[in-house]
């Protein structure tokens, strides 16, 4: 039973779906925006955020944890570099979900995740 337990399954294993999501946290924060679906945008939003305020930090045990999450050493210095600078003043909030249509072949919702 699932009974308070907040983790989105995906429909894959422990490790394949924490992969899943780090690459594609990796390429919302490369490219600013993604095309997914609306579950996995839902389930990688607080992983991206929590990602951003730890580069705010712009210390070496906060760039430490980056390379720990991240497999993509140019998202990592892009979020270093970039978007610490870019969301100094923000306090949370780093990212937006837009509805699109859904996915002509099996009807899914999908969504385009981007960077405020």
């Amino acid at each position: 039973m699932r009974h308070r337990n907040k983790n989105k399954i995906l429909g894959r294993k422990k490790q394949p779906r924490e992969l899943m999501l780090r690459n594609l946290a990796s390429s919302i924060i490369m490219y600013e925006k993604v095309t997914t679906t609306e579950a996995k945008a839902k389930t990688v939003k607080p992983f991206v955020e929590k990602l951003i305020t730890t580069a705010k930090d712009k210390n070496l045990v906060a760039t430490r944890r980056l390379i720990q999450a991240l497999p993509q050493v140019l998202a990592i210095r892009k979020l270093t570099e970039v978007l610490a600078d870019k969301y100094e003043n923000r306090p949370g909030g780093y990212t937006r979900i837009i509805k699109l249509n859904a996915r002509q072949g099996d009807g899914a919702k999908i969504v385009q995740i981007e960077l405020v």
